[in-house]
């Protein structure tokens, strides 16, 4: 009778290292890397970036408003908070600060004009009448403040009007 050797199965062929150490290997054989299981790599969930839509709502009511603005005069309004008409609510007895110096009939347009306190050294002119409800020609006649100026005084007619609307007169003197 003969007897068949049989080659060692793998797991007979070399002994199991205990826990923590690496196996042995056969000079010239390659190392064989232990079987590892890695997880897949996570898909990143898929957010709706609520900046972004945040963003297009931002924008689209910005663009509502710019429309309604042109529209409706809203621009006219924010126009008018921003620069704020300082002497709006001027009122005879009244001050205002230095103005342009103006000779003859000249006509010069004004920004910045304030009233002040008439103790204050800025304050140059008094209000001595104010007339509202004035169109721009009636503001630039020549009678238009007579009735608050002293004859032989020297006056100064400052109003504040849109084009093609109505607005207020100042009836100024220099102040002493």
């Amino acid at each position: 009778m003969s007897e068949q050797v049989a080659p060692p199965s793998a797991s007979d062929a070399a002994p199991q290292p205990p826990v923590g150490e690496t196996p042995a290997q056969p000079v010239g054989e390659t190392p064989a890397q232990p079987a590892v299981e890695t997880p897949p790599p996570a898909e990143p969930e898929a957010k709706k970036s609520g900046g972004k839509k945040a963003l297009g709502i931002i924008g689209a009511i910005v663009v509502f408003l710019v429309v309604a603005g042109l529209k409706f005069g809203l621009a006219s309004a924010i126009g008018n908070f921003l620069n704020k008409d300082e002497t709006a609510d001027a009122k005879a007895g009244d001050c205002i600060a230095e103005l342009p110096e103006i000779k003859g009939d000249k006509e010069e347009k004004v920004d910045g004009a304030k009233v002040v306190e008439c103790t204050s050294t800025d304050a140059a002119y008094s209000v001595v009448g104010r007339i509202d409800g004035q169109t721009e020609t009636q503001a630039k006649s020549e009678t238009t403040c007579n009735e608050f100026f002293k004859e032989d005084q020297e006056g100064y007619v400052f109003y504040s009007i849109e084009s093609g609307k109505k607005g207020y007169v100042l009836c100024l003197t220099k102040k002493a």
